[in-house]
């Protein structure tokens, strides 16, 4: 029987890349979002392209109460869970501390951390039981440097970081294994919703060199994924060539 992957914010970006990445090698799928029309296409498409069982969940996980709802609701078929991806997670502007939105610091807050904890803690009971497991978080660029008005986006993948760290450290006693996947910058939707759906700012983030793309990253996380029980990757970053640190970038070198 093939392994169970669940992904979260699997509607786009690195969420999609990577549940495409698993339904090719045959994993069984467990796709969650807040886009339950895009869900539902993907879960198509990958059913149709790859032959692969696909389950999609239309989810926030900043909803604790519907995160424990909807995962011991899992069919029975669906409940053995081997691999969790906590991938769902955004960055909200670019303002200073003093200028920024409490009301954009509560979304990022609550996705990033709060909707990792909410999943994490759903399933690694299931996990527990089963003596075995991987979690993988997908952190940032922005968790290993603070740069200028990053500010709280930075302050939750920092937070991403740690947890990570505690986790491994809780749950190493019982088989589970616990990874980190941080990239820089990644040509997703990323910059369109952290500019408020302004296609153009978005665009020139990723102007005069090669972005990682959100297949890129999948390819990281499936490695850290298909290494043998004995072998954990704790902490990967992962960075575009022209790219030397959050705020450092080759911009001709492509």
């Amino acid at each position: 029987m093939s392994k169970t992957v669940f992904i979260t914010g699997a509607s786009s970006g690195i969420g999609q890349a990577c549940a495409e990445k698993f339904a090719a090698s045959g994993f069984q799928l467990i796709i969650c979002g807040r886009r339950a029309d895009r869900l539902t296409s993907l879960r198509d498409q990958l059913e149709k392209k790859f032959g692969t069982a696909v389950l999609a969940i239309g989810l926030d996980v900043r909803d604790a109460g519907a995160v424990s709802k909807a995962i011991n609701k899992l069919p029975f078929h669906w409940k053995n869970i081997d691999i969790l991806i906590n991938n769902a997670g955004l960055a909200l502007g670019l303002e200073t501390i003093d200028e920024g939105s409490a009301e954009l610091w509560d979304q990022m807050i609550d996705t990033n951390i709060k909707g990792l904890l909410y999943v994490s803690r759903a399933i690694i009971p299931i996990m527990k039981q089963a003596g075995k497991g991987h979690i993988i978080n997908i952190g940032s660029i922005a968790g290993v440097e603070t740069y200028q008005r990053g500010n709280v986006y930075c302050a939750t993948k920092h937070a991403v970081s740690s947890l990570t760290k505690g986790m491994r450290m809780d749950l190493v006693q019982f088989g589970i294994k616990v990874s980190q996947i941080s990239p820089g910058a990644t040509e997703t939707e990323f910059s369109v919703v952290r500019f408020g759906g302004d296609t153009e700012k978005a665009g020139n983030v990723y102007k005069g060199y090669k972005p990682l793309t959100g297949q890129d990253v999948a390819e990281a996380v499936f490695f850290a994924a298909s290494l043998p029980e004995h072998v954990n990757v704790n902490d990967l970053l992962l960075m575009p060539s022209a790219q030397a640190s959050a705020t450092v970038f080759n911009k001709e070198a492509w």
